[in-house]
Parts: C-alpha cells; sequence; structure tokens
C-alpha cells in the first residue's frame, strides 16, 4: 500500500509550526486484535510530501464488529508481517518530525500497547530541540480532533468524515487517494486514507488566520485538554 517510506534528515525548526515536517498517522485495530493496517502522511510547509502504509497480521482475535466497521477480513492478513517488524521505520519518523493524529488518544494507546517507549528524539515541545532534550515518548502529539473546536464554531463537526464534508476537502482527498491508496482501501476507517484525511485538516488549519503563524510548540498546547500537560508546555518543560 502506498509507495516505500522515505528517510528524512533531521532540520532546525523554523518559526512557524508548518515549517516542520509533521507525521500524520492512523491505525485500524484494536489492543485485542493488534494493529491490523497502518498509514502515515508526512507533510511540510502545508503539502504532503510522502505517504505509505501497509497490512498487518493480526496478534490477536479480530471482532466481526471491527470488521464492520474497518472492512478488513483476518483471512486477508495471514501472510502480513505483523505491525512489530516496523518499529525502526516508526521511531525514525518519532526522530524527525511529531508525530500527528485525529483523537490522537487512540493512536498513542496503540502504538504504546507494541512499544512503550520509542528511541531517544528531540522533543519536539521544546523551541529549539537539540540532542540534550532528547525524549522516549511517542508524544506530545499533534491533535487535529482537539485543534478544530478551537478554530471552528461550536457547531462544527468533530468526526473525521463530517469535518472533511464541513471544509470542503472530499474532493481533494478522493484525488489524492487515488494516488495514494489501493482502490479498495479509498474509504473511511482505512488507514492511510483517515491519514491523509487528517494530514488535509492540518495543512488547512496552517492556512487559517491566526494558525499558521504560531510555533510548535504552541500548536502542541493546543492539541491536548489536560491543564497539567498544557502548563508543562507553557513552560518549555519535558512532556
Amino acid at each position: 500500500m502506498g509507495s516505500a517510506a522515505p528517510v528524512y534528515c533531521v532540520s532546525s525548526v523554523g518559526s512557524f509550526w508548518p515549517d516542520q515536517l509533521i507525521h500524520f498517522i492512523d491505525f485500524e485495530g484494536s489492543t485485542a486484535s493488534g494493529i491490523l493496517e497502518y498509514g502515515v502522511v508526512s507533510l511540510r510547509a502545508g503539502e504532503i510530501v510522502a505517504a505509505s502504509g501497509r497490512t498487518c497480521r493480526p496478534t490477536g482475535r479480530v471482532r466481526p464488529e471491527d470488521i464492520a466497521i474497518h472492512g478488513i477480513e483476518p483471512a486477508t492478513l495471514s501472510d502480513c508481517a505483523p505491525f512489530a517488524d516496523n518499529f525502526n521505520h516508526f521511531a525514525g519518523l518519532r526522530s524527525t518530525g511529531p508525530l500527528a493524529a485525529h483523537f490522537a488518544q487512540a493512536e498513542n494507546t496503540l502504538i504504546k500497547s507494541v512499544w512503550p517507549y520509542t528511541r531517544a528524539a528531540p522533543d519536539f515541545s521544546r523551541e529549539t530541540p537539540a540532542a540534550s532534550d532528547a525524549a522516549t515518548d511517542w508524544g506530545p502529539w499533534i491533535d487535529t480532533g482537539r485543534l478544530y473546536p478551537q478554530a471552528r464554531p461550536a457547531d462544527t463537526p468533530v468526526k473525521l468524515a463530517a469535518l472533511i464534508a464541513a471544509e470542503g476537502l472530499q474532493e481533494t482527498l478522493d484525488d489524492h487517494a487515488a494516488i495514494h491508496c489501493p482502490p479498495d482501501r479509498r474509504r473511511y476507517h482505512a488507514a492511510l486514507y483517515d491519514a491523509l484525511a487528517g494530514a488535509l485538516l492540518l495543512a488547512r488549519l496552517a492556512a487559517m488566520p491566526g494558525w499558521g503563524d504560531k510555533s510548535l510548540r504552541w500548536l502542541l498546547e493546543h492539541s491536548t485538554l489536560d491543564p497539567a500537560r498544557r502548563e508543562f508546555l507553557r513552560q518549555d518543560e519535558l512532556f
């Protein structure tokens, strides 16, 4: 699914968060079944620069009610490598930019159920990440599910498909999906399709007045509802 994942070099963080390489992630699966599919879309300066993903062998039972949502039959996954084989890939992503998701708690829970920690990586909540600021957590995450209620009126929908429609991005999403996604996975609750949707929402935020001219730390701060974590980020402390 998608193209081979590129190898990135860490670059200095620009003054504004859109200058930073960001990796938008979506998983299909559960802690019971394991991650069955992942999609990763990398963007910088409001543009998608890479997109990739694949299906993964289950590590537990896949419930019929979950199949009804994501459409992945476990019988089709027997020849797939398990998600755990991709540690170097995801640790490499985390080392070059913050991870993002739409309601990131689910993605954070799933990735930590496989690997509780990543390799030492820059703490992107710092204004100028340095080797001495290395962190081993997968977060802090950029969370479009938390950001959009702050950027749009209170009655704006927050579910991914409804938000894409409200932002007028459905046609753009389908155009990108035609390039990057297999024909049978160009739908919501397909990992790469949902990651593309989230990346487009993040790019739209970058173009909004009062949003694209902020620091990465500011964006991370506004991605959490936890008052203590917000305070840590404000004080430039470790997340």
